[in-house]
């Protein structure tokens, strides 16, 4: 999945420039995530393995990841939060470690649910605004590139990425507990609208 350490296109599946916010906080975050789960868990070639899995939930966060205004605590999080899944899986019937008690419900969600939830709600959008969406936010397909695919002409293919990023900000807000700022990032999400609410906010 990775070659040397490196993200590559063959383990993104898709083209690099989709997922650069993700290939930043790779090399920027790697090390020390490792270096944490390599220390909890004594396994090198686990530690890796509970790594990658971070970084995969990213690359399936695609946009969304990108916009977090502190993508390192997002890693940080669904990395301890997939130590303490092998931990389960490895001993289930054992205590958890100190160092590893299990967050509660309010700790976990914004990761696990922002996970799920914005793949669910993308998967519900029209074929149309699905396709735009993942061929331009997710596989890294530029608008015009779009366009000719699909027999648009510019306009129309910017016109129509628009409308589809607007409908599914506007599915996040109402259902995934996402609250954006002023300049369009996200400043927080939570397993409420009552949370994001009161995190940041709105216009």
């Amino acid at each position: 999945m990775t070659s040397g350490g490196k993200l590559t296109s063959k383990s993104l599946n898709a083209a690099p420039a989709a997922f650069a916010c993700v290939s930043r906080a790779w090399r920027a975050h790697r090390s020390e995530l490792l270096q944490f789960l390599t220390h909890r868990t004594h396994q090198p070639m686990l530690a890796e393995d509970l790594l990658q899995e971070a970084f995969l939930k990213a690359m399936r966060a695609g946009a969304v990841f990108c916009a977090l205004e502190n993508p390192r605590a997002w890693l940080f999080q669904v990395a301890r939060n997939a130590l303490i899944d092998a931990y389960r899986r490895e001993k289930p019937h054992d205590e958890l470690p100190d160092d590893l008690a299990m967050p509660s419900a309010e700790d976990r969600a914004p990761v696990d649910q922002l996970d799920g939830c914005l793949l669910y709600r993308l998967s519900e959008r029209p074929p149309a605004d699905r396709a735009i969406i993942q061929a331009c936010d997710i596989q890294g397909q530029t608008v015009r590139e779009f366009s000719q695919t699909q027999g648009l002409s510019l306009a129309a293919a910017k016109s129509r990425l628009l409308r589809a990023r607007s409908r599914l900000r506007a599915d996040l807000i109402a259902h995934c507990g996402i609250c954006f700022s002023e300049d369009g990032t996200v400043c927080c999400h939570g397993v409420s609208n009552s949370i994001a609410s009161s995190c940041c906010p709105r216009a």
